[in-house]
Parts: structure tokens; sequence; C-alpha cells
């Protein structure tokens, strides 16, 4: 089938072929009619079977470039001339490929579950075991962590003869001795588990530095960025993600662990041709694996599936809510499966309480809940300041020797606080846990309970500062874990406060629900309720976030105390500024990303925000040749021009992209016959002419583009370019263009809106700057897409 046609009168009588009367097949001396095949030599560089999706009206595509927004119009009706395609076949095959085609989806959901519950595990164990090896080794097998190592015995505390220490191993004689060793290989390890991390992240594979959840919801919202979701950054950011956990950095591996598993949601898909070929499909699957990533993080199938509706999923269709449900839960089991911790968790911090709540702890919690509220608020804003300074800064050009320093820093730091020196897993799920089976570093000893009580308080504090200065590094890295842990200290040092006024204090008034016999207060649930506040405090999550929570205590009855405390946070924190941490992220670094939670309310209409006519560069429909267009493409860097009928009457025709534009006719050059001065017309009207080769754009065009009149209310236009994903819409009034509004001409005119003080030329000049140019530090990548 042709791309596109080049046209020229028969011979005999005046009758010209339009694009939808071409003859299927004519020889090229029958009647003087000349047709070029380009046919495809890359499926990846455009669509194929141009007529069936220029009968939807919006023309054929190349692939999209890297930085640019994907046409979610084209990508649906490219989608359903396939499945008009495929209910055409008859027969016992054409039934066969129907149902395949049907399966397709879930084979890949499949895969990507199975595969990201794998990586998850490999992950954890691999972890785990670096992190145990900056204080020891296994003599009997070195590749086994400490838990592993120490299987057999009863209790953590108990000594362990097959552990041996870095001390023991270098026979410390003396306690200074014992001290000093241990502390120096702390600090080397710490530090050589970080640099490398860093080292491999700036050589290999630029992308996968940070969490990668602001990227991965710029993505699912229609934005291109190649190599962020390709192999090396699969590669590279499983390695580093593992070394990163092991180090003493203030950062987590659950954010990383959703970007690996869009990382799978990617590479897997491609063996099918409907998801290679049509990102708004892909997308899709993108939206289940982020729901794995849920899933195998916190083990939360089900708070997964709600995380990619609520939090990073712009389209999400009834039949992806499925795929994703089924996608989470086939993740879990894989997990299950491999069981990385032998104790039939899925995660390490997974506990279960089985003592109540009473109606006077409410107030503590919703204290706690202000305390999350104003560290996600006070977090936000402090992290971004610095991520703002590094970015601007000669600091942007030694990222590995800041990540040397600050892994110094804080290991030097943390070795001396026990609650800082654990990893953020053993710590959380030791906070967690009741006062059974064991004392974790006096946290049970409610005789002498306020030397950990302040050791918590400091832990939070440090914890707090180090987290905002280390999340931003170039390495791998997540914010959620590090600020759970952050709440979960805080919200034990709470716990151990009330236990101790309740124990000193058992007649107090306050105190009257509690039985006269047995523990009244659970310092872990004071753990487990304060590392709710801290996430939803810095991401702003809800339901989600419950349900995540509820999933990783099993038990019904904290579901009331977990909701209150995470609405009480989302309140307090959205009275500074309602964006979470990835939001922040995504307006730092400048991605065209329409947040469908905003809403706007101001009386503007679509004529006031508009591109003018008379600032635009526009095409007639007739009137142009090879040459001239390719002088116009020269000229500007417009990403499109709109059509119009001709420049006197100004009647809208369709619209035609800069991509499309170029390809087109870098094709037509190539074709014998074709001169520059070879006319061109982008209308169906073509004129008679006598032997001339002429040049159909038509199929190239996007015939039916979305219009609205000068009168349209902006509210309106906002909510068309959420709904359904536009890159752009034509103004007119009866016809006629008055003008163009782009995705960057909404997003300026939003930031106008809610920051009167910002000059416009300055948001001018941010929103032309491609986000690329953001990337600087990541030249170099030659990452695979």
């Amino acid at each position: 089938m042709d791309d596109f046609t080049f046209k020229r009168k028969r011979s005999v009588g005046n009758r010209l072929f339009s694009r939808t009367d071409t003859p299927k097949k004519r020889s090229n001396l029958e009647g003087g009619y000349v047709s070029t095949s380009l046919r495809k030599h890359n499926d990846e560089e455009f669509d194929g079977d141009v007529t069936e999706w220029t009968m939807e009206g919006t023309g054929s595509r190349v692939a999209y470039d890297d930085f640019t927004t994907i046409d979610w119009i084209h990508d649906f009706a490219k989608e359903r001339a396939r499945q008009k395609r495929l209910h055409q076949q008859k027969g016992i095959r054409g039934r066969l490929n129907i149902l395949f085609d049907a399966m397709e989806g879930w084979i890949v959901v499949l895969v990507v579950g199975i595969a990201s519950g794998i990586l998850a595990g490999i992950i954890d164990i691999t972890s785990d075991w670096l992190s145990d090896l900056k204080e020891g080794y296994c003599e009997t097998a070195f590749y086994l962590n400490r838990r592993f190592c120490c299987l057999g015995y009863d209790d953590e505390q108990d000594e362990c003869r097959e552990w041996i220490t870095w001390n023991s191993a270098l026979q410390a004689r003396s306690v200074a001795a014992e001290f000093w060793t241990n502390y120096l290989f702390y600090i080397i390890f710490s530090t050589l588990f970080a640099t490398t991390a860093a080292y491999l992240v700036k050589t290999y594979s630029p992308y996968s530095a940070g969490s990668g959840i602001p990227e991965i919801k710029t993505i699912l919202g229609g934005f291109v960025i190649r190599k962020f979701l390709g192999w090396w950054t699969l590669v590279i950011k499983g390695i580093g993600v593992c070394l990163v956990a092991a180090s003493s950095l203030c950062l987590g591996k659950e954010g990383p662990l959703v970007h690996l598993a869009c990382c799978c949601g990617n590479i897997i898909p491609r063996i099918f041709p409907k998801f290679r070929y049509n990102e708004a499909k892909k997308r899709e699957v993108l939206s289940a694996a982020a729901a794995a990533g849920i899933s195998v993080a916190f083990g939360a199938p089900i708070g997964g599936v709600l995380f990619s509706l609520e939090e990073v999923s712009y389209y999400f269709p009834f039949r992806t809510m499925w795929r994703s449900f089924f996608c989470a839960m086939v993740a879990a089991v894989s997990l299950a499966f491999m069981n990385p911790f032998r104790t039939g968790k899925l995660v390490l911090f997974q506990v279960v309480y089985d003592r109540d709540w009473h109606a006077f702890e409410l107030f503590f919690f919703a204290l706690l809940g202000v305390m999350g509220g104003l560290y996600g608020a006070l977090f936000i804003r402090m992290n971004l300041k610095i991520a703002a300074f590094r970015q601007d800064s000669w600091l942007r050009f030694f990222s590995v020797h800041e990540v040397v320093f600050m892994s110094v820093l804080t290991s030097i730091v943390s070795y001396l606080n026990i609650f800082m020196r654990v990893n953020p897993s053993e710590l959380v799920a030791n906070l967690f846990r009741e006062c059974v089976g064991g004392d974790y570093h006096n946290l049970c000893n409610h005789v002498n309970h306020w030397k950990p009580t302040l050791l918590l308080l400091i832990a939070s504090i440090l914890k707090f500062f180090f987290t905002a200065i280390t999340f931003g590094l170039k390495v791998p890295a997540g914010v959620w874990l590090p600020s759970m842990a952050i709440g979960a200290c805080f919200g034990r040092a709470v716990g151990l406060t009330v236990h101790a006024w309740h124990m000193y204090n058992p007649n107090f008034w306050l105190f009257a629900s509690c039985a006269p016999e047995g523990r009244c207060i659970t310092p872990g649930m004071y753990a487990m309720v304060g590392a709710a506040a801290t996430f939803g405090g810095i991401s702003r999550m809800t339901v989600s976030l419950v349900v995540i929570m509820f999933e990783l205590t099993g038990a019904l009855t904290y579901v009331l105390p977990i909701m209150i405390t995470v609405m009480i946070s989302k309140w307090v924190g959205d009275a500074f500024d309602k964006e979470g941490i990835s939001d922040g992220w995504i307006r730092m670094s400048e991605y065209p990303f329409l947040d469908t939670k905003e809403e706007y309310v101001y009386n503007t209409l679509a004529s006031q925000v508009m591109t003018r006519v008379d600032d635009l560069i526009v095409i007639t429909a007739t009137g142009h040749t090879l040459d001239s267009l390719e002088k116009l493409l020269n000229s500007v860097d417009y990403k499109g021009f709109p059509v119009v009928h001709n420049a006197k009457d100004m009647l809208l025709t369709g619209y035609i992209s800069r991509s499309e534009l170029r390809y087109a006719i870098d094709k037509a050059k190539k074709k014998p016959g074709i001169l520059l001065s070879s006319p061109c017309y982008f209308s169906g009207n073509l004129p008679i002419l006598d032997d001339s080769i002429f040049i159909d754009f038509k199929p190239w065009m996007d015939q039916t583009p979305i219009t609205v009149s000068h009168k349209f209310p902006m509210e309106m236009v906002i909510e068309l370019f959420k709904k359904m994903g536009l890159r752009y819409t034509l103004v007119t009034k009866k016809g006629q263009l008055l003008g163009l509004i782009t995705k960057k001409d909404v997003l300026r005119h939003l930031s106008i809106m809610y920051d009167p003080n910002s000059s416009e030329d300055d948001l001018q000049e941010n929103l032309m700057m491609l986000p690329e140019r953001r990337m600087s530090s990541f030249v170099g990548d030659f990452g695979i897409d």
C-alpha cells in the first residue's frame, strides 16, 4: 500500500484519482498514472497501511521523536483499524487469530508480573547480603547474610558463632580496637557501595538515577522519553539499587522497584506488534507494571492497583484495571515463591497486630498526622531547593564526588546511633514489632525508656536532613521507605512516651478505658501510624496508602486510625502546597504533564490563551513546491503547521506535524521524476494539470483536528487536554482559523494563573527549554531503548 501517492493527469479524459479512488493496480504506462510505493524499511519509523486510518481522519504518523507527546487519538484510531482488519478474517484461522490477539495482553502482564517478582526477590537477597557485609561475614558460607547464616538460632540477639564480625576477623583485643575496626569497615563498605553505584549510573545509564516515579507519571501521561525504560536502565538500576540500599545513604529501593517493573513492562511487550508499534497500548501495560512494582515493594497487590489508578496512570480503562490486578497478583505470588526472607513474608517489615486500640489514642494519632503533614511540606520544599541548587551550580559536574562525600558523612554519623546504623527495612520492621519474643536495642525496656526515646528522636531529626539532602543524588534512590523510617522513629518515641505515662499514672482519667491488668499501649502501632503519616505527607496519597498499610499489618481494626492519620497529614500538607514530592520533581524538571487532580476555577476563554494566527506559520492547501516546503522547515523550528484552504479565507483544512512533513519530503526527493519544483497539495480538491507530476501530502495530514470555538471556556479546553490527551487544538470561528492552543500553552497559562508573580517571559523560556537540556548531566548515555 502506498504511503502517499504522486499523481499525474491521465492522457485520456480529465479524471484525477483521489486517495479514496486510487486504482488497486495500474501500469505506469496506462493513462499516465504514476504511483510510488514507499515501503517500510523499518517498522518503527512510520505507520503502515496508510489508508486504513486515513479513513479515521487522523492521517499517518512517523515514529514519535524523543521528548515529544504521543497522539492518543491517532493511536486509538490505529488500534480500531487493526481490530477491524483482524475481525475481517474468516474461517478457523481468523478465529484463532482473534483469540490469540485477545490473549496477548494477558500473556504480557503475566510475564511482566513474574519478571517483577523474581527481580524484586533477587534485589532483596542481594541488598541484605551487602548490607550485612558492612558488619561481618558468614564463616560457613560467605554468600549468606546474617539472617540466613544464623537461621538455626531462636533469637537474633543470641550469639551466632558462624557469623564473624570484622573486629573478630582481625582479632581486635581491646574494646576501643573493636569499636574503631567495626567503625572503619562500616565507613569503607558504605562508601564503596555508593561510589560504585554512582559510577555505574554516570558511565552507563544516567537515566537510572533517582526513583523514576516522576518520569513514569510523565510517560504514562503521553510523553516520550527514549531509553528511560530500556535494557541498560533495567540492568544498571537493578545493580545500583542493591548497592545503594546496602550503603549508609538515607535512601530506599521501593520507588526504583516501580521503575524496574515498568522497564519490564516496556521491554517484554515488544514481542507483540500491537504493543510495539502503538504507544497508547504500551501505556496500558506500563500501568499494570506500576501496580506490580508497588505489589513487590510493599507486599500490597491491591494497594498497587489503587496506586496505579490514583497516582501514576493517565489513561486507565476498565480492562487495564483487571490486567493491573492480575499483574500485581502474579508479581506477589512470584515474590512469595522466592521467599527472600525465609519468613513467608513478602517484605521484611510486614507485621500482624493482635491488640485493639483505644478511643483516647485517636488524639495521639491525630498529632502524628499533623507531624506527618508538616514533615512532608518541609521536606518537599527543602529537597526541591537543594535539587535546584545542585542542578544549576557547579555541583552538577561532580556527581560522583558528591555521592562519595555524602556517603562518608552519613556513615560517620549513622554508625554512632544504632537506629541509623541499620538499613531502613530492618529498622522499620523492628519499630513496627510488638514486644514479644525479644528486645530490639532496649525498645521494650520500659524501666529505662528515656534513652531509646531520645535516640529515636535524634535519629528521626538527623534522617530528615540527610534524606532531604541525599534524595536527588545521581544514584538509584527512593524516598518512600526513608520517610516511613522517619515517621516510625518519631511514632515509636511517642508510643514509648504514652506507655510510660500510663505506666507511672495508670489511674489518670485519660486511661480509664484501659484494663487493670495487661498492656494498654502498643508502641509498635504508633510507629506504624507515624510511618503512614510521613508517607502520606510526602506523597499526598490517600486511598492507596491506606490499603497499602492495611495489607502490611493485616489488621482491619487499624484501618480507621490509619485513615484519620493519612487524611490529617494530607490536609496539613495541602495547607502549604498541594503537590507531592513526585509532582514537585515533575514541575522542577519542566515535563509537560497535566495533573488530572488539579481544578481550574478561572473564567478564561480560549481566545485569551491561544497563539493568534498572525503569530503562526500556516500552510495553504495549494501553491507549494518541494523547494518551498523545504525552505519553510529550515527557516522555522515549529513542531507543526495548520493547513488552510487559502490565505484569504483562512478556512481550516487540517494540521500536519513537522516530523511527518519532513519524512514525506525526504521520501519524495528520492523518487525518480520528482523535482524541487514539483507542486505539492494538501487537499482532496486537486486541480487539473497537463502532464505534471505532483505530490499529495493529504495522507500525512490530520484531516480532522480537534477544534474549539473562540468563546469556548478555558476550563473545558483543559479538560479536553486531560481527558483526551491532546497535543494541540485549533481555535476557529465558522470554520475560519483564529489560533492554536498547544499543551505548552496550557501549561504556561496554568503557571501564570497559579503563580501571578512569575514573569511570562521566564515561563516562555522555561517551557521552550527541552527536558534534555535539564538532563545535561546525562550526556554520554548510550542505553538501548
